[in-house]
């Protein structure tokens, strides 16, 4: 009776601390990385943005064809991001001349996940940028960029992908 006990202690104990392991490990440490520094890096080095998506996104590019009713699916690749520059993701609220407002902001801003939407009200949005904390260290996840919008055609894709990678060209320059 009392190895039964015991050994039903110790069972008890292994669940209970492999329950608090479990938990620790899903809570933000003073280890991971700042996220307000991890943007400047982020924004300021071409490099080290791309080292920082998991490509492709989770999200796939969704497009329509000449047709007008059939969509096509594109991976989120590396060579359609385009590099986002500091500014990108200040929280704003802009109201141009003849009252619509742009807003940029985070619709999620937690310890684990980030999510930065720009756009302006009740439209669609331009951007769409997942940040997600994963080993101390912030990754984009998913995302989507208003140069693969859905009112761009299918067709179309090439030339802007060759557009996209112009603008990183010339930011690879400014930033490595």
């Amino acid at each position: 009776m009392m190895k039964r006990y015991f050994a039903t202690l110790l069972l008890l104990i292994g669940l209970l601390s492999t329950g608090s392991n479990a938990y620790a490990t899903n809570r933000s440490s003073s280890n991971d990385e700042d996220f307000k520094a991890f943007l400047v890096k982020f924004t300021n080095s071409a490099s080290f943005q791309l080292s920082r998506i998991k490509f492709p996104l989770k999200s796939a590019i969704i497009l329509l064809s000449d047709d007008g009713e059939t969509e096509k699916s594109f991976p989120f690749t590396q060579e359609k991001w385009p590099l986002l520059e500091d500014g990108t993701f200040n929280v704003e609220r802009m109201e141009d001349e003849d009252g619509s407002v742009y807003v940029t902001h985070f619709t999620i801003d937690n310890p684990q996940k980030k999510v930065f939407e720009a756009g302006f009200e009740e439209s669609e949005i331009d951007l769409r940028v997942v940040f997600v904390l994963n080993d101390g260290k912030w990754y984009v996840t998913d995302g989507h960029t208003g140069w693969y919008g859905f009112d761009l055609p299918a067709e179309e894709l090439n030339e802007a992908v060759k557009q996209v990678q112009e603008d990183n060209k010339m930011f690879k320059e400014l930033y490595p």
